[in-house]
C-alpha cells in the first residue's frame, strides 16, 4: 500500500476519463446513490426487533411482509454497492493505486460474505415459514457456527471499509469527516441472521454521508446526457430490470 504516484494539484477533482471504463460513470453514481439508501432502509425496518437470531425468527412469523422488506433492502443494497466501490477504488487509484487495489478487493470480497449470510437468512425464514418458529430456532440454533469457506472472509467485512476510508482520505477522494464516516460501515453487525442496532443505523448513516454526495457530484459533473438520451436510457434500464425480475420468478 506504499505504492504512491504524484499527486495532481487538486485530487478531488473528477474529470469524466477518470471513471470512463468499467464499471462506467452512470453505474457507479447510480450505485453510490441508491445503494447506502437502501442498507439504511433495510435496517431501519427491522430496528424494533432485537438483533439475535432468536428474536429475528420469532419477529418473522409474526410481521413476514414486514421481515421480508426489511432484508430484501438490504440484500439488494449490498449487491448494488459493488460498481460504488469500484468507482471509489478507481478515483483513489489516480493518487494512491495500492491502497485502491487492496481496500476496493477488501471491500468486495466482504460484500460476497454478506451475500452468502444472507442466503442462509432466507432460508432460516423459509424453514421458520414451513416448520414454525420454535423448530427453525432449534435447527439454526445446532448449526450456527458451523464451517463454510466464506467464514474466511468475515475479516474482510471488518477491515475493507476501514482501509477504504483511509485510501479516500489520503487520496484526498473524499474529506475528513465523508472518510471517517465510511470506517463506521466497520462497525455493522455480520453473520447469519443478524438484525439491526441503533450502531447498524450509525453505520449505514455513515455509508450514506460518504457515498450520497459523491454519487450527486458524479452525475451533475459535465458532460450531461441530453434529454433524449437520459429518456431512453432510464426506459432501457427500466426494462431490463423489470424482465430480469419476470424470468427470475421463472425459478
Amino acid at each position: 500500500m506504499k505504492n504512491k504516484i504524484q499527486q495532481p494539484s487538486d485530487p478531488g477533482a473528477i474529470a469524466s476519463r477518470d471513471l470512463s471504463g468499467f464499471p462506467g460513470r452512470w453505474l457507479g453514481a447510480a450505485s453510490l446513490i441508491l445503494a447506502p439508501l437502501l442498507v439504511l432502509v433495510g435496517i431501519l425496518l427491522r430496528i424494533q426487533f432485537h438483533f439475535f437470531f432468536p428474536q429475528q425468527l420469532a419477529a418473522y412469523s409474526d410481521h413476514p411482509r414486514l421481515m421480508t422488506a426489511a432484508y430484501n433492502c438490504f440484500l439488494a443494497g449490498n449487491i448494488l454497492l459493488w460498481p460504488a466501490v469500484v468507482t471509489v477504488a478507481r478515483l483513489i487509484s489516480r493518487t494512491r493505486p495500492g491502497w485502491a487495489a487492496w481496500s476496493g478487493s477488501f471491500v468486495i470480497f466482504g460484500l460476497f460474505a454478506r451475500t452468502f449470510h444472507a442466503g442462509a437468512d432466507y432460508l432460516a425464514f423459509q424453514v421458520t415459514r414451513i416448520e414454525g418458529v420454535q423448530n427453525a430456532t432449534k435447527i439454526v440454533g445446532a448449526s450456527y457456527g458451523s464451517f463454510h469457506v466464506v467464514s474466511a472472509l468475515n475479516a474482510t467485512i471488518l477491515l475493507g471499509w476501514i482501509l477504504l476510508a483511509i485510501g479516500t482520505y489520503l487520496s484526498r477522494t473524499l474529506g475528513p469527516i465523508q472518510s471517517a464516516a465510511l470506517a463506521m460501515m466497520s462497525a455493522l453487525m455480520m453473520g447469519v441472521l443478524k438484525g439491526s442496532s441503533v450502531m447498524s443505523v450509525v453505520s449505514a448513516t455513515g455509508l450514506c454521508v460518504a457515498f450520497v454526495p459523491l454519487g450527486l457530484k458524479l452525475l451533475l459533473n459535465p458532460p450531461s446526457p441530453s434529454l433524449k438520451g437520459f429518456a431512453f436510457g432510464t426506459a432501457a434500464v427500466s426494462a431490463l430490470v423489470a424482465a430480469l425480475f419476470y424470468f427470475g420468478q421463472l425459478g
